[in-house]
């Protein structure tokens, strides 16, 4: 918590960026204190192609994580990818809860 707002850090694959967007209005609005993705790489963000830009945008995303006290997951139809599960893997491991838009 920062002050009476909790953090929540969204996850997903970036494919899903209407949904992100949507989610983090809702909890916004909510009260939290919202932590999203820097870019929209299967959005058209480009720039995420660029040698070790992922790399750097993965990890950077474990560090929003450890800033949070929980995450939500945009799993739209369902879907976790290999990145997102690896990132509720290290949430779960961290101790943080971990909400999904779509009951799983």
């Amino acid at each position: 918590m920062v002050g009476k707002y909790k953090v929540i850090t969204l996850c997903g694959s970036t494919r899903f960026k209407d949904e992100f967007i949507a989610v983090q209005k809702k909890l916004s609005l909510e009260g939290n204190i919202v932590v999203s993705v820097g870019l929209f790489g299967h959005s058209g963000d480009e720039e995420v192609s660029r040698p070790g830009v992922k790399e750097m945008l993965d990890d950077m995303h474990l560090r929003k994580i450890d800033m949070a006290d929980e995450v939500f997951v945009i799993n739209v139809g369902g879907y976790i990818g290999n990145s997102t599960r690896r990132e509720i893997e290290y949430a779960v491991s961290q101790g943080k809860k971990v909400n999904y838009l779509e009951n799983k």
